[in-house]
């Protein structure tokens, strides 16, 4: 299996992951309250999708239900779905390296062999 597979595929562990615990919370509440909110978090936070990004994300999404009134947990789960991926549009993709040596850290799932790429490998 090439590297790009097992990237692929490691990916696809994660998201099944996250799929799985975020389902999981909104197969159990089925009223929009601060108790799902606070369910939502946790599994985020498990997922290992961050303390302030979740955070994040749970503070954006309390705001959105209060302001456009949600009472079901499907729109709850649309809402969730958007605030995620404007987080993700943001992230600036630029990379500028202006120091010899420079540091670039890699993050990936584990088995995907990050610690093979070097500078040959980048070009």
């Amino acid at each position: 299996m090439g590297f790009f597979e097992k990237l692929k595929t490691g990916l696809n562990k994660t998201k099944t992951s996250i799929d799985d615990k975020i389902n999981g919370v909104f197969s159990t509440f089925r009223k929009v309250d601060e108790e799902l909110l606070e369910e939502l978090e946790e599994a985020l936070i498990m997922s290992d999708i961050g303390m302030n990004t979740s955070v994040e994300i749970i503070s954006r999404l309390r705001e959105k239900i209060k302001k456009q009134n949600i009472k079901e947990a499907e729109e709850v789960k649309q809402v969730l779905r958007e605030e995620i991926k404007n987080i993700l549009e943001v992230c600036d993709r630029t990379l500028t390296l202006n120091t010899t040596p420079s540091v670039i850290l890699v993050v990936g799932v584990n088995g995907v062999r990050k610690n093979h790429i070097n500078r040959e490998n980048s070009k």
